[in-house]
C-alpha cells in the first residue's frame, strides 16, 4: 500500500522534476562545464585541443574563476556589492516606518495602502526605468522645473543622469515594495501589548524599539533584505540605463561577456560566482530564520 502511494507520488511529480531537469539544471549543468573551459578563437568555448599526432586533449582549466579576482573585474565585484548593501540599507531605512505606519491603520486603510504598494507591480519594470531616464536627464522634469523656478541658468544641468546616484534612485524605486511587504507581514504579527509593558517597566521608545519590536521584526527585515540584495546586486538592466558605463555591476559584466566579448567561459564563471553569493545569502537567511524560530518557541 505505501509503496503504491510512493509510486503515484512519484508519477504525479514526474511531468515537473522533467521540466526542472530539462530547462532548469540542464542548462546549469551546461554553464558549470563553460565555466572551466577557454574561449574559442571566434568566441564561444573551445574546450578539446587536437594536437599534430591526432590526439585529443580535453581543456579544463580554473583560469576563469582566477581572472574575476583581477583588479580590474574585483573592482566591479566590489562596486557590485556596495551599492547592492547601500540599496537595501535605503530600502529598510524607509521601508520600516512605512511597513510600521500600514500594519497600525484599521482593516480597511491597510487594504488601500497596500494596494498602493503593489501598484508599481502593474508596469513593466523596464518602461519604469526609461521613466527615470526622462525625469533625470539635461532636459527632464527636474532640471527644468530647476530652469522655471531660477535655481538653474538657462543652459545649466544637474548630473543627475549617468553615475551611481541615478543607479541607487532606480535600485531604490524599484526594490523597496520588496522590503515594504515583508516587513508588514512580520509587524502585523507583532504583539503590541509587549510595547505597552516595555513602556510600564520604563523603557523609553528607543529602548522598546531595540528591546522589543526590532527582535520580533527580524525574519522580517531580514527576508526584505534578501529580497532586495539578491536582485539587486544581480541587476543589469538599470546600471546599464541610468548609470552607464561608469557604474558597471557584475550583471553588466556577465551580459557584456555573453553578447559582446563571446567568453562563455569566463561569464559562466562570473555567473556562478554571482550564484555561491546567492546562495550563501539565502543559507544566512533560513539559519538566522530558524534561529529566531527556535528562540520564540522557547
Amino acid at each position: 500500500m505505501r509503496d503504491s502511494r510512493a509510486l503515484q507520488a512519484y508519477g504525479l511529480l514526474s511531468p515537473s522534476m522533467f521540466w526542472l531537469g530539462m530547462f532548469f539544471l540542464g542548462p546549469l549543468c551546461i554553464v558549470f562545464v563553460y565555466s572551466f573551459c577557454l574561449k574559442g578563437l571566434y568566441g564561444g568555448v573551445d574546450w578539446r585541443e587536437i594536437g599534430p599526432d591526432g590526439t585529443v586533449s580535453y581543456l579544463f582549466t580554473l583560469e576563469n574563476y582566477a581572472r574575476a579576482f583581477d583588479s580590474l573585474y574585483l573592482k566591479i565585484v566590489l562596486r557590485s556589492f556596495r551599492i547592492a548593501a547601500s540599496t537595501t540599507l535605503m530600502c529598510l531605512v524607509l521601508g520600516f516606518p512605512i511597513a510600521y505606519y500600514i500594519a497600525t491603520r484599521a482593516q480597511k486603510m491597510k487594504g488601500i495602502l497596500l494596494m498602493l504598494v503593489i501598484i508599481p507591480f502593474w508596469t513593466n519594470f523596464l518602461i519604469r526605468t526609461y521613466a527615470w531616464i526622462t525625469i533625470l536627464r539635461s532636459e527632464g522634469l527636474i532640471n527644468n522645473m530647476l530652469r522655471g523656478m531660477g535655481f538653474l541658468g538657462p543652459t545649466d544641468s544637474l548630473p543627475l543622469l549617468y553615475n551611481d546616484f541615478a543607479v541607487h534612485l532606480g535600485m531604490f524605486y524599484g526594490y523597496l515594495p520588496y522590503m515594504i511587504l515583508p516587513l508588514y507581514s512580520s509587524i502585523e504579527k507583532m504583539d503590541f501589548r509587549l510595547l505597552e509593558a516595555a513602556s510600564d517597566l520604563g523603557a523609553n521608545q528607543v529602548q522598546a524599539f531595540l528591546r522589543v519590536t526590532l527582535p520580533l521584526t527580524m525574519p522580517g527585515i531580514v527576508a526584505g533584505s534578501i529580497l532586495v540584495f539578491v536582485p539587486a546586486l544581480g541587476d543589469f538592466i538599470t546600471p546599464g540605463l541610468l548609470g552607464g558605463a561608469k557604474s558597471m555591476m557584475i550583471g553588466n559584466l556577465v551580459e557584456d561577456q555573453f553578447l559582446t566579448s563571446r567568453d562563455w567561459p569566463f561569464g559562466s564563471a562570473l555567473s556562478f560566482i554571482l550564484m555561491a553569493v546567492v546562495l550563501a545569502s539565502l543559507m544566512f537567511y533560513l539559519r538566522v530564520s530558524g534561529t529566531d524560530a527556535s528562540r520564540a518557541q522557547k
